[in-house]
């Protein structure tokens, strides 16, 4: 094997140590990520990650600088992004677990630590023969678009937040490139695009499952609007979790109050008002308990909007036991502490 070029391959040394720290090395075997000959796994996963801080694109490392002849040829870097046997999942779920044992010496048993869930455009509109790619609709622009959606779980402390899980989801009703026929289907490259096809609470509560299997302890589900169902709630809970989670606007929803069913819309009006944060230009309008059509008992606290008054948010919560503070306080680990301001 060629010796490894300095200025691309050396590490820091505060690089060197917390690689040797976080036992990347074995992280990545127990993924099954190594090789018998050639390269190591290990050499190529420290080129890729350090291109990243050069600001640099594998074609002007390799190809535009004269000092680069010693490093691997693109074919084995893209062979060894592509190996259908590696089990990037695996590595990253072991990673993760291991930051995040160390992280949690440094902090209090009754510190909150919070799943939190979420889900990017990944955009490639100018791809015509990428496998799985379908036209996926996009919440910000309102548009279909073609690509991938980036389905993320992370965890956080409240101050840290280490990604976990992920997974790339498409549309299966609206696939532009089928399923490759020449894959392995023992691989786990075959499984993750098996696991694109399916629905994204499905994809979601296998994300929850393999994180949670891997010793990742939380007390919370946060989510987004689009996440906040009855049936993936009821899911996550059989899980030992509890979900706090935007609820969305909509007319087809209803929650059971006093016998009778609401919109949220008119719930907001039976809510018991919050006098010490209603009494302040931004914060909490009131809160109600409630229960969903699977008969679930949460709390949902009505937020006013910071910048147009006359709006409200609202978020629900299935421990009920909470005070409207601490809901608010927890669902914004979902953002940095001087984000939070935005949204309430």
């Amino acid at each position: 094997m060629l010796p490894p070029f300095k200025e691309f391959m050396l590490l820091p040394k505060e690089m060197q140590a917390t690689f040797s720290e976080l036992k990347i090395s074995s992280h990545l075997r127990q993924a099954n990520i190594k090789k018998s000959k050639g390269f190591s796994c290990l050499y190529l996963f420290t080129l890729i990650f350090l291109l990243t801080f050069h600001h640099r694109t594998w074609f002007q490392s390799k190809f535009c600088d004269r000092k680069a002849s010693d490093l691997p040829g693109k074919d084995v870097v893209y062979r060894f992004l592509s190996t259908s046997t590696y089990n990037w999942r695996r590595f990253l779920l072991s990673l993760s677990s291991y930051v995040i044992s160390l992280c949690t010496k440094l902090t209090t048993d009754d510190r909150v630590n919070v799943l939190i869930v979420d889900d990017s455009l990944f955009e490639r509109h100018r791809s015509k023969k990428v496998e799985l790619l379908s036209t996926v609709y996009d919440h910000v622009s309102h548009k279909y678009l073609k690509g991938f959606q980036l389905l993320t779980l992370g965890w956080s402390d409240g101050y840290s937040f280490i990604p976990c899980n992920f997974s790339l989801m498409v549309s299966a009703k609206k696939l532009l490139v089928n399923l490759s026929s020449e894959i392995d289907k023992r691989s786990s490259g075959y499984k993750r695009r098996i696991e694109a096809l399916v629905d994204k609470p499905t994809a979601t509560l296998n994300l929850v499952k393999q994180t949670l299997s891997q010793g990742i302890a939380a007390d919370y589900l946060l989510m987004d609007s689009w996440f906040t169902e009855a049936p993936l709630i009821k899911e996550v809970m059989n899980e030992g979790l509890d979900v706090i989670g935007m609820v969305k606007k909509t007319s087809k929803r209803f929650y059971q109050y006093k016998g009778k069913k609401f919109q949220l819309q008119t719930l907001i009006t039976h809510c018991n008002v919050n006098q010490k944060i209603f009494s302040h230009q931004e914060g909490s309008l009131g809160s109600i308990q409630v229960k969903l059509n699977n008969g679930i008992p949460v709390k949902i606290v009505f937020i006013r909007h910071q910048k147009y008054k006359t709006e409200w948010l609202a978020i629900l919560s299935t421990n009920t036991s909470l005070s409207d503070e601490e809901i608010i306080r927890i669902y914004g680990y979902r953002w940095v502490p001087w984000r939070l301001s935005e949204i309430i």
